[in-house]
């Protein structure tokens, strides 16, 4: 396999709003750079990404896909990501190990509640960015409208680099204000601009020129002069604009169409930054330093994704930001404190897996059947021991109570439980002892119906989903007091107790305390600890309707 140095690679993350055409973009970039030889489509359930059984059986993105393709002298390492809010884990963990984003607006929906959420997670992560106007075939597809809902909701730094050539039915091709020339169908036949079109044009390329003019001095110097820029100019210039933040251009094109997707591989090609552009922040001996990615440094891995693989078993995602890591080699885990040996590495392609012997600095791969290593876990030399910053997930706001099926479901509930968790971060699993019963936890309704779905599929254990009761609890308002005598004659002296007992409410929160008030020795010490487990074993069911009582002294 081909080594490319860090100059080479760009590593970037698809987002959008679900239904924007994420999916459908994967398969047309890898159909152009050849990566693969025909266009699957998600009707049918023949895409690289969208391999997964679930996935295919609902028609939408539920997993981070790694699709790595080459164009011109670069590897891209392109992540498609869900759509869908439930599994935006799996979007956290693809923004935490790109260094650029391209976000998709449906020409027709224009700018939706997901774009705003995806756009956010950029912003967070500081992620230079395209935007792709995508089905520009589609019926009501405005291009104009959604560029005017772009800049209403993100700012006029939003800037068109190509226009349109018709739209819906008449949806052609493009104009490339950079170069100011028409490219017309899938295999992007130069042609003439339309002279209808001469005028928008004009007026959207001095915008663009413009700035780009204002990201450097010497440029605007010229702009004023009334100077052309040169083609090497405006690219720098727009180049320096993207990665710093001050321009996010838009693109244009139809993903089913394979219209613009060209143009929109050079854009990442030319535009977007490489890894050694990046620094990446490590820790090391308790101090956190931003170093610039290098092949010849000790290596730094990050686990960011763990996947159940029914043939070669546990798959671990890594993305190396520092050295390298070699098939059949030992390395530290610094998160877990132990070692852990490197079998087969893996290009991951879909669920396609193509061996290789080294991954280097700034590239992403996999590898099978690691024992110790989880999701957002630091690979690295035992003798130079670092961490990179984990990442960060959302956490739970949806649970609902897990029942197994059957006895031998009841079994296997407790593993498939711990290996679920393991894949998905953002579930959790725990018993809650006032109702006796297992909690998953997660983003949402579907994201849980989808983990049950995989514990059966994967681990072949059957689950029902439920709503977890709710552990009641009773207490008491106002304070009160109660005496009982206990006599019983069996012969001799007899028994004899009296029982003075006080009940007062607590705050809320303060559980119950028992405070022994009797003086003077008239109840001998050692009767106290069995009067108070017998207060406790009494208030684990109240008066009214048999709860634990709470709050009182």
């Amino acid at each position: 396999m081909e080594q490319y140095g860090l100059d080479n690679i760009r590593n970037l993350v698809l987002l959008s709003h679900c239904g924007a055409g994420k999916t459908a973009l994967s398969e047309a970039i890898l159909f152009t750079a050849g990566a693969i030889n025909r266009l699957g489509k998600v009707d049918d359930g023949a895409t690289t990404s969208d391999y997964d059984p679930d996935e295919v059986k609902r028609k939408i993105s539920l997993n981070l896909a790694l699709l790595p393709c080459y164009w011109k002298e670069a590897k891209i390492n392109l992540i498609d990501t869900p759509g869908y809010s439930d599994f935006v884990g799996e979007v956290k963990a693809a923004i935490r190990v790109s260094e650029g984003a391209v976000i998709l607006v449906c020409a027709a929906s224009s700018v939706e509640v997901g774009t705003e959420q995806v756009w956010a997670y950029s912003e967070e992560a500081n992620l230079p960015r395209l935007v792709l106007v995508n089905k520009m075939d589609r019926e009501n597809a405005n291009f104009y409208r959604t560029v005017d809902e772009l800049q209403s909701k993100f700012g006029s730094r939003c800037l068109p680099v190509q226009l349109p050539i018709g739209a819906h039915h008449d949806f052609q091709g493009i104009v490339d204000l950079m170069a100011m020339k028409a490219y017309i169908g899938s295999k992007a036949e130069e042609a003439e601009i339309p002279s209808s079109m001469q005028t928008q044009v004009d007026s959207f390329r001095e915008k663009l020129i413009e700035a780009i003019a204002e990201v450097d001095d010497r440029l605007i110097e010229k702009y004023l002069g009334g100077e052309e820029f040169s083609p090497e100019e405006l690219s720098n210039g727009l180049r320096q604009a993207i990665i710093s933040g001050k321009i996010v251009p838009i693109l244009v094109g139809s993903a089913l169409q394979n219209i613009g997707i060209n143009w929109l591989m050079d854009a990442i090609y030319n535009y977007l930054p490489s890894p050694k552009e990046r620094e990446v922040v490590i820790t090391s001996d308790s101090a956190k330093q931003a170093v610039e990615p290098s092949q010849d440094a000790p290596l730094a891995a990050l686990v960011f994704k763990t996947s159940a693989d029914p043939y070669v078993g546990k798959l671990t995602y890594f993305r190396v930001y520092n050295g390298v890591i070699d098939s059949n080699s030992q390395v530290w885990n610094a998160t877990q404190d132990g070692v852990e040996r490197i079998g087969q590495l893996f290009i991951l392609r879909g669920k396609t897996q193509e061996p290789v012997s080294q991954f280097r600095a700034g590239d992403m791969g996999a590898v099978a059947k690691l024992s110790l290593t989880s999701t957002g876990d630091t690979l690295c030399s035992r003798d130079k021991p670092v961490r990179v910053e984990p990442i960060l997930f959302p956490e739970p706001a949806f649970s609902e109570a897990v029942y197994p099926k059957t006895k031998a479901d009841l079994d296997k509930l407790g593993a498939a439980l711990s290996r679920l968790s393991e894949e998905d971060p953002t579930l959790r699993v725990h018993r809650d002892a006032d109702t006796s019963e297992t909690i998953l936890s997660g983003i949402g309704e579907t994201h849980l119906e989808v983990a049950a779905e995989k514990m059966m599929r994967k681990f072949g254990v059957g689950v029902e989903l439920e709503i977890p009761k709710v552990p009641y609890k009773e207490t008491i308002t106002m304070p009160a007091k109660a005496e009982y005598k206990h006599k019983k004659q069996t012969g001799g002296h007899g028994q004899f107790g009296h029982v003075l007992l006080e009940l007062g409410p607590l705050p809320r929160g303060s559980g119950h305390e028992f405070v022994n008030k009797v003086v003077g020795g008239r109840i001998p010490r050692n009767y106290i600890p069995a009067v108070e487990k017998g207060v406790n074993e009494a208030i684990q069911e109240g008066v009214l309707a048999r709860y634990p009582v709470v709050d009182i002294k």
